[in-house]
């Protein structure tokens, strides 16, 4: 059976207080409707339709960053959740298969959930998502009668009897599209808000001779993001969530609690992570390999065997082969380490290729901007790049090359060759004495 996405992430999100669309605030390091979006994935759904509004086109840049394949459709106006699937009818004309309604804003729905309302809907052919929260609150209601949802009654409307009802609409809904599409088209906005509301469907569904169920989730899956407040309470949910499942996983951590995580991040059994290291997005560390403490890693491919850090920062395009070693206060960025090779102390490397074995001397930094464009380092295999080398790309080391401590290099080291690039050194004997007497001197006098 196929399956279509839909998200819902047209709202601005007024009590977030920001210009930035509400979907678009993020948790571990990605925008809320990435975690809606990956959610989405235990379906392998054909097809990924983000309905937007406010901040359309942010919106859209996001979702293909996440989702290359995703479509975004217009909520001109934010008339209700049954109006925003109508704006989807479009693109799923002729869809074959079921429709899932999912919320940009509600990033813990997990996909084994997911996975049980598509099988569910063997038995239904509406499948609701409910939930049985510890305060019902003012959550809409779902009643029941035996394995069949009558129907769905927001707790306004809801009689003594209702209220009472400890089964809560989650608002996630699966149908067969083309259905989904027919019973959204029946939605009246005949209520106090003039909107238009999927809680009807079911009732509009049964009204056809359709059934409707539903499949109960825990409350933690349910968590909607709408204050800034709730935001960061989702990161910290988040947060344990990612460190729990890295341990589980038989990651290495002696303080877990100081381990940030993004959405992605990506580690090996057997890897060890110390303490105050952040993931930024894209990272992979595969087994045996070691981040060292306070290490900050973004867009960055660690292999099996290397060390990273302490203080060390890993930027996008930082691809470290086995047993590569990058120390203290070291930055590297867009850059291949083969096999082997060694960075250790206070050097960048950025826009670079350093071949296997070879040892990087502290203080060495690539130049590779020229205040317009970008350009390449490339150093070959078993070369030794001496302490406070700069080398000024576009610039290439040649295997079992040197450059001397201190030197500019400028043109290429060919293979085997020692590049010196510095002025040669002139000794004054008993000047420094001479000149110090003379500054103090003058210093006594102005006294």
């Amino acid at each position: 059976m196929q399956t279509a996405l839909i998200i819902l992430a047209a709202g601005q999100g007024t009590r977030m207080n920001s210009d930035r669309p509400k979907v678009l605030h993020e948790i571990g390091g990605a925008p809320l409707l990435a975690h809606a979006i990956r959610s989405g994935w235990a379906l392998s759904p054909e097809k990924v339709i983000v309905v937007a509004g406010h901040g359309a086109g942010e919106v859209t840049r996001a979702a293909k960053a996440w989702d290359e394949t995703a479509e975004v459709v217009l909520q001109a106006e934010q008339k209700g959740t049954a109006d925003a699937v109508i704006q989807t009818a479009p693109a799923l004309d002729g869809f074959q298969g079921d429709a899932v309604v999912l919320y940009g804003d509600t990033p813990f729905i997990r996909g084994e959930t997911l996975e049980a309302m598509a099988e569910a809907r063997a038995k239904h052919d509406v499948i609701v998502l409910g939930f049985e929260p510890a305060d019902p609150g003012r959550y809409g209601r779902l009643v029941m009668q035996g394995d069949d949802l009558l129907r769905i009654v927001e707790y306004k409307d809801a009689s003594e009897h209702e209220r009472a009802i400890g089964l809560c609409n989650a608002g996630i809904m699966m149908a067969d599209a083309q259905v989904l599409a027919e019973l959204v088209a029946e939605v009246k906005n005949d209520n106090a808000s003039g909107e238009y509301y999927l809680t009807d469907l079911p009732a509009l569904a049964r009204a056809r001779g359709l059934s409707a169920g539903v499949i109960v989730c825990d409350e933690a899956e349910t968590l909607g993001i709408n204050t800034r407040a709730e935001l960061l309470a989702a990161e910290r949910i988040f947060q344990e969530n990612a460190r729990a499942a890295a341990l589980e996983d038989g990651v290495a951590m002696p303080a877990p609690e100081t381990v940030q995580f993004a959405l992605d991040t990506a580690i090996g059994r057997d890897a060890v992570v110390e303490p105050h290291v952040v993931f930024g997005p894209g990272v992979t560390v595969e087994s045996g390999a070691r981040i060292r403490a306070f290490s900050h890693l973004e867009g960055a491919h660690v292999s099996r065997g290397a060390i990273v850090g302490p203080y060390a920062r890993l930027r996008p395009g930082a691809e470290l082969a086995e047993d590569v070693h990058v120390g203290n206060f070291v930055e590297v960025k867009n850059a291949t380490l083969a096999e082997g090779a060694k960075v250790n102390h206070l050097s960048y490397i950025g826009d670079a290729s350093v071949g296997e074995r070879t040892n990087i001397g502290a203080g060495t930094i690539t130049c590779n901007y020229d205040g317009v464009f970008k350009h390449r380092t490339d150093i070959g295999a078993r070369a030794f790049i001496g302490s406070n080398t700069m080398l000024v790309a576009p610039v290439s080391v040649g295997d079992e090359a040197m450059t001397a401590s201190g030197s500019v290099i400028t043109a290429d080291v060919p293979d085997g060759a020692l590049a010196v690039a510095r002025a040669r050194q002139d000794t004054k004997p008993g000047f420094a004495r001479r000149f110090m007497d003379r500054l103090r001197a003058a210093k006594a006098k102005k006294e």
